[in-house]
């Protein structure tokens, strides 16, 4: 009887240990989940997980470990049942279960399910036994390919949505250029008043209609100077000077600028 007593304080104490570790884990990652939302990734999620899957795991390892006793033997039976505050019980249980009165006891010291839950649990240990091995495979193959296929919706779902926020996001002008061109067309900032000279500037035109003008009346004056006289009467209309007066206007031409300046009603 010691010797099984011992095993079994042993065997709690290792149990107490583990349960300690998950309940510390538990209390590190719901910590972050409410006070470092805005920098936890992802990841660091998935890390937690881990690690509370792997206590977990080692927690059930324990359980079914051959020098552990069979725990459902052992019966719990309290002692002493008070309304009044025991700090003992709030030291153990870190503030939690302040008094061990009739009201808690059923649910803090209680070993087995409620019966409906427990009456589910039967009847899904029922049909999970009577499922053969290959409709088991098929149901798991099943699943897979379901959650596959839901995996790649999420997948491009989110890529569209990034593909969507890059396009919203990307900047396809310079507003300082932009800025710029407003100012100039508007209030002329930054234009030059000046223009370089070139061919193409006021001064080359210019330069260019002289130099056209002169070039032209040059080669009207050869033409005059290389046609016949009498051509080149009848194309002027004005007889040719003289020999002798070079440059001087005909007679015909002053008795007509004469008579155009008298006055209409002279007589």
């Amino acid at each position: 009887m010691q010797r099984e007593e011992k095993q079994l304080e042993s065997s709690l104490d290792t149990l107490i240990g583990q349960v300690s570790d998950i309940k510390n884990a538990l209390v590190a990652f719901i910590h972050r989940l409410e006070n470092e939302y805005e920098r936890l990734t992802w990841p660091s999620v998935l890390d937690n997980f881990a690690l509370l899957s792997g206590q977990l795991s080692t927690l059930n390892k324990v359980l079914k470990n051959e020098k552990m006793p069979l725990l459902k033997n052992q019966v719990i039976i309290p002692l002493l049942l008070t309304p009044d505050r025991d700090e003992e019980i709030m030291r153990l249980t870190e503030g939690r279960v302040p008094v061990f009165s009739h009201e808690v006891v059923p649910d803090h010291l209680r070993t087995k399910p409620d019966p409906e839950v427990e009456d589910l649990e039967k009847q899904l240990t029922t049909d999970a036994a009577r499922i053969t091995p290959e409709t088991a495979q098929k149901q798991v193959q099943t699943m897979n390919k379901l959650c596959t296929n839901l995996l790649e919706k999420i997948i491009k779902e989110e890529r569209e949505s990034d593909v969507a926020s890059l396009r919203q996001n990307k900047q396809t002008y310079n507003p300082a250029d932009t800025n710029a061109l407003v100012a100039a067309v508007a209030f002329g900032k930054g234009l030059s008043n000046r223009r370089p000279p070139g061919p193409g500037g006021p001064m080359g035109a210019g330069q260019a209609g002289a130099s056209g003008m002169l070039q032209g009346a040059g080669s009207m004056q050869q033409g005059q100077m290389s046609m016949p006289p009498n051509q080149q009467q009848h194309m002027t209309g004005v007889p040719m000077a003289q020999g002798g007066q070079p440059g001087k206007m005909p007679s015909s031409i002053k008795t007509n600028i004469k008579s155009a300046s008298m006055h209409p009603y002279q007589r």
